[in-house]
Parts: structure tokens; sequence; C-alpha cells
């Protein structure tokens, strides 16, 4: 892994929240992803599944985690199976994780090799009336691939028919939406890592280059700060590109007086950063795109301040409809008969704003949260509004990523990352 080492303290902790809300006499089991292939004898590269690292800080394929808190055998209330690495893998691959090494990582003492699985596994069952299956439940998720869990799930529930399921989702998605302090350090690194990436494009941008260099330099300046990836597919959007709101071609090339939608964060050990930010081709705005950048940022702040315990995230994306639609009209975009006429369902100003300002972030991009309940202390969330206009062929997108904070404003993971006009502006003319 590129990343340092982290305190085992953060994943023992987790067991222990998770743990303390099963059923009793109830165990549950965390499989690691699956490696997926390509063709021929390429694969993918290995992503974990974020369950079993949230859990375990393992971070390695074919990996199973089992939690089992009323086993009457101590050793068993929590058990590590690892496939089993040995002098040939360690020459081929890499040294894989010996016990001791999977000990260190994720505090667990009891760690077997996976050709004892199904043994260690028949003399635990008899002892559990539950057994928690661990299902992907996140609002966005639309899954066709099988995964590994899922075989598992399968291969469990035919082999004891008798046990009562229950499932890990609901836990997990309340207990991972609220970061413990060593978590919210992990995202930290990851948004200064973002942080050198846009520096470093602020520097490079003029009229004639690539998108895809621009996607370059970030991932550049990524990789040598120990991050191993985008944290998701960057966009890299200039003109009017940027007025598609996934655009991620990134193969045109930036022209003068024209704006770039970048839409790109670094991840650090898992965990993601998610930025947005315009930047003009030229190292100017001209007067309409400050005029409408500033209208963005206005309501960006604003939103910010929103982010509060309590706050629930259906009335949250209403207040900002408020917000924008007046930055709307000023901009004459919008007028009151627009307003007056609106489709509820769809407000006026979803002409020019047309998706959400907010989701969870973590782990996942998207991270889990149940958006029915209310935010809490330590929930880390992005703020993006953004302003759509095709017809004057830009967009403009602003995005910070926010930690809720007990009293007062959210704290800015992105506090340090350029955003003001005259600010950006300098930094490119320098």
């Amino acid at each position: 892994m590129k990343y340092h080492k982290i305190d085992s303290k953060l994943f023992i902790k987790n067991r222990k929240n998770f743990a303390a809300q099963m059923q009793a006499k109830s165990l549950a089991v965390f499989n690691s992803n699956d490696i997926y292939p390509i063709g021929a004898d390429s694969t993918m590269p290995f992503e974990q599944s974020r369950d079993i690292f949230y859990l375990s800080g393992v971070d390695q394929e074919e990996s199973i985690l089992v939690l089992f808190p009323d086993c009457p055998n101590e050793k068993h209330r929590e058990i590590l199976f690892l496939s089993e690495t040995n002098d040939h893998i360690a020459v081929w691959e890499g040294e894989k994780l010996t016990k001791d090494a999977a000990f260190e990582t994720s505090g667990i003492k009891t760690v077997y090799w996976l050709k004892e699985m199904e043994k260690i596994m028949f003399e635990i069952m008899t002892q559990a009336e539950t057994v928690y299956i661990n299902t992907n439940e996140h609002y966005r998720a639309n899954v066709e691939t099988e995964t590994r869990e899922d075989r598992f799930t399968k291969w469990l529930k035919n082999k004891y028919p008798a046990h009562r399921v229950a499932k890990s989702n609901p836990i997990l998605q309340r207990l991972r939406s609220v970061k413990d302090q060593i978590e919210i350090d992990l995202m930290q690194q990851a948004c200064d890592i973002t942080e050198k990436g846009f520096r470093r494009v602020l520097g490079f941008v003029k009229p004639g280059v690539w998108e895809f260099e621009i996607e370059a330099e970030f991932m550049h300046e990524f990789l040598r700060n120990r991050s191993k990836k985008f944290a998701y597919t960057p966009i890299v959007a200039s003109g009017n590109n940027a007025n598609v709101l996934h655009y991620i071609e990134n193969n045109q090339q930036c022209k003068a007086g024209d704006l770039i939608l970048l839409d790109v964060g670094a991840e650090y050990a898992n965990y993601s950063s998610d930025m947005s930010r315009t930047i003009p081709v030229s190292g100017k705005f001209t007067d309409r795109q400050k005029q409408v950048y500033n209208a963005v940022n206005r309501v960006k702040n604003d939103a910010t301040k929103l982010l509060v315990p309590g706050t629930l995230w259906a009335e949250y994306h209403v207040e900002v409809g408020k917000l924008m639609t007046k930055e709307l009209l000023d901009l004459g975009l919008l007028d009151k008969a627009d307003v007056k006429n609106e489709n509820p369902d769809w407000p006026a100003y979803k002409k020019y704003f047309m998706h959400g300002t907010s989701h969870h972030i973590g782990l996942d991009t998207h991270d889990y949260g149940i958006l029915t309940e209310p935010m809490k202390e330590d929930m880390v969330f992005t703020v993006e509004p953004g302003i759509y206009i095709p017809e004057e062929g830009f967009g403009i997108r602003l995005e910070d990523d926010l930690v809720i904070q007990k009293n007062g404003e959210p704290f800015n993971l992105m506090r340090n990352i350029p955003i003001e006009v005259e600010e950006i502006e300098d930094i490119m003319n320098s």
C-alpha cells in the first residue's frame, strides 16, 4: 500500500460499535472484493470492499472477517480468515499479510488461513442463532455483478438454512456516516493531496492545453503524494463540456476565453476527497463569468452554514433551492413569472442547477448515510452548487468537503484550496 499505516485502534473501535448493535447469539460475516478480470491474464486493480476495510483495516483480496461477540469460546469472538502466504507468492506478487502483520493491522488476535474456514465456520455456526449478511443497499447502488460477498451469502444460507438472517447494512449505514477523528485526518490528507494537484494545474493551464494533459498533471501530483488514484473518474470539462454533468472524456483542447470545470479528488488510504473548481483558460475571468462564478460561490457559502446537527437532507435542499433561485433572478436567467409558475416537483431553478447540493463522503465518494435521518456531528458532506448555461458556453460548479460540528459552522477540509476569483487569477498569472 502507498499510504502510511493506520492506527489499529480505529478498526478496534469500529468493530466494538458494530458488535454493540448485534442481536444476542448472532455472528456477522464480511468478505473482501474479488479481483475482476479484463481479458487474457489482465485484471483490474484491486479495490477492497469498504465494509471489511472499515472493520479490520485489511486491504487485500481473499479475506473474511467474522464477528461473534457472544461466542462461548472467547478466541472466536473476532476472526480473520486470510489467504495463506508463502515464499513463492512473496517473490511473484509481493508479501501478503502474515498472521502477525494481520494482528498489527487490525487488532484481531485470531487469524486462520482460508483452508480452515469451513471447519471453523461449522463450529461457530452451531453456537449461533442469527447470522448477519452484508448487502449493498446504498441509495445509488445499481450492481449487476455477483460479488464475492454474494457468493459467500448463497453458500452460507444453503449450508445453514435453519439460522435466522439479519442485515449488516443498516448498522453500517449509521456507523460509517459518522466519522472518527482518525478518519477525518485521513480525509484531510486526501484533500491536501487534491490541493497540491490543483495548485499544480493552476500553474500549468493556458490556451491550447488538452483536457487529458490537465488530468495527467493531477495524477502526477497524486501519485507522488501516496495517493494510488483519483477517488472517482475525474471531470476536466472545458467550454460547453461543463454543461454535461458527468463529462469524463477529457479529450478536448482548451481554448482562450473558455472556462474549465474541474471535478477531481484524490483518494488516500481508501478515503475520498471530492473537489470542484472552475478556472479560466486564459487566466482571467470575463465580467459575466465572474458574475456567475461569484453567485455560485455565495450559494456554496450560504449552503455550508445550513449543515448543522439536526438538519434534514431533504429540507436542506429546499432551502438551497431558494438561495439559488435568488441568484438566478439577479443574474437575469430567471424572471418572477418563471418562479411564480414553477412546477413544485421541478422548480424553476432546476433549469440551471439540476443536481443535488450535498452527499455523504468518506470511504466512498458517495458514502453510506441514511438521508431520511437528521445530520449529526462528525458527518462529512460535500457542498457543490453549480450554474450551467449552455447558451453562454460555460458551466460553473464549486465544491468543498465539510465536517459537521457540534456548534457553529462546519469545518472545511478544503479551506486551503484556492476558490476566490482574485486568488485564482493571481496564482494563474504569477
